[in-house]
């Protein structure tokens, strides 16, 4: 009995370690990234430019968010209604309600319903381009193009059209940020109806990530000859985020097979390796500093705000806070005056620069405090 006790704890503790070993993924590129602080946690080529497909319809739909109303009715131009497969089969002419077609963009990836919207917002899809690749840029993205608002790249050179697995992990944790987009990828299926209701569709979500995972927020898939088969997911466990992209999972059946494959080992290794933890926090006292002319000595320091992130045990240890404050300061001073700042660092790189403020007030000295002060001096001065 003792044996076999000892065989099932090392069977156990095998299982453990496999379960946190760094991920084996097929993908050209990958990335894993905290979805609340969009800091990288692991990667593979995860800053190699690559086509990423129809992934591109997360940064279209945070800017049809942004930008337009979820009750405005959509036009559909001849242009979008020409768009190749996969698509709604829209017609020209025909009005929709902006949030339906929305939703079955993000849920059936029609293409013609990516045109039609950014024709609504920025009048041309040139111009809703030129807005997508400025905005990418704004988040963060150091190296993404956006030439199409639906990652169809046939007909545009990989220059104009884009992007690596860190940035479209980077857009989809802003994305998140957006609670009807996590509402509107969420959704099993959808129902809509043509303004005049003369045409109805029922789509399912294709992603089946959504169902198949503990804690699958969604995301978006995406396939051409180009890129591959390609999926940006997201999943919560235990109050931590996490955001997933695989670029280029391979191609055919089989690689359509591996990017779920890919996305859930890389989603075990997150979840098993890294954890919820908070290394600096909001009105955490980091020195006093002295105060000149006031009755009240010195104010204490405290951080404006707090970083809570996922870390590993092993980044856990390394985390330092470095505070910068001067050693003193002349009165008056305001609690909540800034008197320095903190820079929250793991090895080399800076996680958060944190301004450090007076918990308390030291008020100047009064006129007669003034006279006492200059007579006292200059009784020792002479």
């Amino acid at each position: 009995m003792r044996r076999a006790g000892i065989l099932v704890l090392l069977l156990f503790l095998c299982s453990s370690l496999v379960y946190g070993a760094e991920p084996s993924v097929g993908a050209q590129g990958a990335a894993l990234m905290d979805g609340n602080t969009g800091r990288l946690l692991w990667g593979k080529n995860a800053e190699e430019p690559l086509a990423m497909a129809s992934t591109t319809k997360i940064m279209t739909a945070i800017l049809v968010l942004e930008n337009a109303n979820l009750d405005d009715v959509v036009t559909v131009s001849k242009n979008a209604a020409r768009q190749p497969e996969v698509d709604m089969d829209l017609k020209t002419g025909e009005q929709w309600r902006l949030g339906d077609l929305l939703s079955v963009m993000m849920l059936r990836s029609y293409n013609d319903t990516a045109v039609a919207l950014a024709e609504h917002v920025s009048g041309s899809v040139e111009d809703f381009c030129a807005l997508m690749t400025k905005r990418a840029a704004e988040l963060g993205a150091e190296d993404t193009v956006f030439g199409s608002p639906n990652g169809l790249d046939s007909q545009i050179p990989f220059e104009k059209h884009h992007s690596t697995a860190k940035d479209m992990a980077l857009i989809a944790t802003y994305a998140l940020k957006n609670e009807k987009f996590c509402e509107i990828i969420a959704q099993p299926e959808v129902t809509i109806s043509e303004v005049t209701g003369k045409r109805q569709r029922q789509v399912t979500n294709a992603d089946r990530f959504l169902r198949e995972y503990q804690g699958a927020m969604g995301v978006k898939t995406g396939y051409t000859n180009k890129a591959g088969h390609c999926f940006v997911g997201a999943a919560e466990q235990n109050g931590a985020r996490l955001v997933s992209a695989v670029l280029g999972s391979g191609w055919g059946s089989g690689g359509k097979e591996k990017k779920w494959t890919d996305t859930k080992a890389i989603m075990n290794y997150g979840f098993a390796t890294f954890f919820l933890y908070e290394p600096a926090a909001k009105g955490q006292a980091c020195g006093k500093v002295s105060v000149l002319h006031s009755h009240v000595p010195e104010v204490d320091a405290v951080l404006e705000e707090g970083y809570q992130g996922l870390f590993s045990k092993e980044e856990q240890e390394a985390l330092e806070l470095i505070v910068s404050l001067p050693e003193s300061i002349e009165a008056p001073i305001q609690a909540g005056q800034v008197l320095g700042s903190a820079k929250l660092k793991l090895k080399e790189e800076i996680l958060a620069e944190i301004p450090v403020l007076a918990e308390g007030s030291a008020p100047d000295y009064t006129l007669g405090d003034w006279y006492f002060y200059l007579w006292k001096h200059w009784v020792t001065w002479f």
